[in-house]
């Protein structure tokens, strides 16, 4: 079946809470791209002409005081309470001509019809007329919604009634209004509060969360509808009041200026677009929790196991799978992080890779994580150190490292020596190709091309294909990517390959800082600067960075051990990893 994506001037749409607000600027913008048709569906009675002293445009302090003054003229009683209910009254309506007027200036047609969309009964009655008038409805536009934002003890089932039921009933009775087989769109107007959380939203959330489900439900069902649900993140305009402005931008939040949105979901109904859940604007950021000066620790708990990490399989050294290091990295600042909501990881020091962990017969049945607090006055530092028992009952340590959490994220440092000006190369061929190539197999096969290589450094350019949640298994990807971290590190061993003739393994990072995440399958490049090197060890700074320079994390003196490529190339099992840690 082919699929109709065009939009023209027989394109009939319904739109719930489409006479004001954010949905009105877009069904807006929709009539100016293509003069199509709208049937506006919003709660408001719209009454005749506004009275003459209320025909101009006013500030609200001057309505509210020409209210105040009719009500005395009329004996009627100017309570703040009567003067606020005849002021939202009268610029809801004004809104809803506005909106009417603008999409007939753009060349649109438009009919506005006064009915509440979780009213089954009174939609199909209101709509018949419309229906017999403009023909049948071919896209769908859902953005009615309310907001009741408690903490969610202090919620009661009238608040989640009143959150839930425009969304979700709302869309259930717009489905029902419309012959599905003749749809050719359907917007759902969801939210990031639905993909992300937040606080105190808790109804607006799952409502949200209802509409991203139904969107992937519809879409196999109805090939002919472009379905989409867009999670837009909090807008300059709309809901958002000033003082949720402000609020949004100590949390550095961006807000989304109205003519981009717009633009953007006007284009997401291009041919070129058919994502079924997109999410448009910044990711909602929990403030950061209140911290008690009290030092604390935790000891957290968990199993691994081989069957659980299929990528465990492409990360196989001497015979064995071995847990990455990147792996540990990203255990151990995620813990902390769940500890702390609304805090970030920025910088870690002083890792130590004591003896990393094998899936061989000797995996532990239970590893535990210690974290301990010591320091809150800036941030909050953490000592951290991953650990299991011998079958004798003796510790046995595998990881350890200093983590520092902050309420707020660093700049991203630029630095232009790193600017990429060398033109790209052929793809080069460095993994498992031999003794002097990497072990590491499809699922970390990320450096594309060495586009430098001397006696102190190596630039490669490098891409990581992504990764399903099974993929994935115990280790998904949060703060830390611990797939495309892997693959940074990959630099220093190929360098050492090259100018040493030997492997690398890792043993410790002095510290490791993030500015900002690296996306899986977008090109990115890594500098590796040699500082020092001994016969058996070798220390460098690893650079992750875009073409501009613009850096995403730094390792820096990032210490490998040396050993010959033969004991760590191995098809059968060896000692090597053993006697030192888990390759990068």
């Amino acid at each position: 079946m082919s699929i109709n994506s065009s939009i023209d001037s027989n394109t009939t749409f319904l739109a719930s809470g489409g006479a004001r607000g954010i949905t009105a600027a877009a069904v807006i913008k929709l009539a100016q791209t293509y003069s199509c048709k709208f049937i506006l569906l919003g709660r408001t009675t719209l009454t005749g002409d506004p009275p003459a002293w209320a025909e101009e445009k006013q500030d609200e302090a001057t309505l509210k005081q020409r209210i105040f003054e009719q009500l005395q003229a009329q004996g009627e009683a100017a309570t703040p309470v009567k003067v606020q209910a005849v002021y939202r009254s009268l610029t809801t309506q004004r809104d809803i001509r506005a909106t009417l007027n603008a999409i007939d200036q753009a060349g649109g047609k438009a009919e506005y019809l006064s009915v509440d969309v979780t009213d089954a009964i009174a939609l199909q009655q209101k709509l018949q007329p419309c229906l017999e008038r403009w023909g049948p409805i071919t896209a769908i536009i859902h953005g009615a919604g309310n907001l009741a934002d408690k903490r969610i003890e202090k919620k009661t089932e009238q608040d989640f009634e009143r959150v839930y039921a425009p969304k979700v009933v709302g869309l259930d009775h717009l489905l029902q209004s419309v012959v599905p087989e003749q749809l050719r769109y359907l917007i759902l107007f969801s939210s990031v509060a639905g993909f992300y959380g937040n606080a105190g939203q808790t109804d607006y959330a799952i409502a949200n969360e209802i509409l991203n489900k139904t969107a992937h439900w519809m879409q196999p069902r109805y090939p002919n509808c472009h379905t989409v649900a867009i999670n837009w993140g909090p807008w300059d305009s709309g809901m958002v009041s000033p003082a949720l402005q402000r609020a949004f931008a100590e949390r550095g939040i961006e807000t989304i200026p109205l003519a981009v949105g717009t633009q953007m979901m006007v284009d997401e109904l291009s041919l070129e677009h058919r994502e079924t859940q997109v999410v448009i604007g910044s990711p909602l950021k929990m403030p950061a929790i209140k911290v008690s000066e009290a030092l604390r620790t935790y000891h957290l708990h968990r199993q691994l196991q081989l069957a659980s990490n299929p990528f465990l399989f492409d990360h196989v050294i001497a015979g064995q799978p071995v847990l990455p290091t990147t792996c540990a990295i990203a255990w151990m600042v995620h813990a902390c992080e769940q500890l702390y909501p609304g805090y970030q990881f920025v910088q870690l020091q002083q890792l130590k890779i004591l003896k990393g962990i094998i899936f061989d017969d000797h995996l532990a049945d239970e590893y535990q994580l210690d974290i301990v607090e010591t320091d809150k006055q800036n941030g909050i530092a953490l000592d951290t150190k991953i650990w299991s028992r011998t079958p004798t009952g003796q510790p046995r340590y595998h990881f350890s490292a200093q983590i520092q959490l902050q309420s707020h994220s660093p700049d991203a440092p630029n630095d232009p020596t790193l600017v990429v000006t060398v033109h790209p190369e052929p793809e080069q061929e460095v993994y498992q190709q031999g003794d002097l190539s990497l072990f590491h197999g499809p699922m970390f096969q990320g450096v594309n091309a060495v586009l430098e290589a001397s006696s102190n450094h190596l630039v490669a350019r490098c891409s990581v294909e992504p990764l399903s949640d099974r993929q994935q298994g115990q280790f998904p990807v949060h703060t830390i990517n611990p797939y495309i971290a892997d693959v940074q590190s990959h630099s220093l061993w190929i360098w050492t390959q090259r100018f040493c003739e030997q492997g690398c393994l890792p043993a410790e990072i002095r510290q490791y800082e993030q500015f900002r995440s690296i996306p899986f399958d977008q090109d990115f490049y890594v500098f590796c600067r040699i500082k020092s090197q001994t016969g058996t060890a070798v220390v460098a700074d690893v650079i992750a960075h875009d073409q501009y320079g613009n850096i995403y994390n730094r390792m820096l003196d990032a210490k490998g051990t040396k050993l010959p490529l033969n004991r760590l190339i191995a098809k059968e099992p060896s000692n090597a990893i053993s006697q030192h840690s888990a390759p990068c």
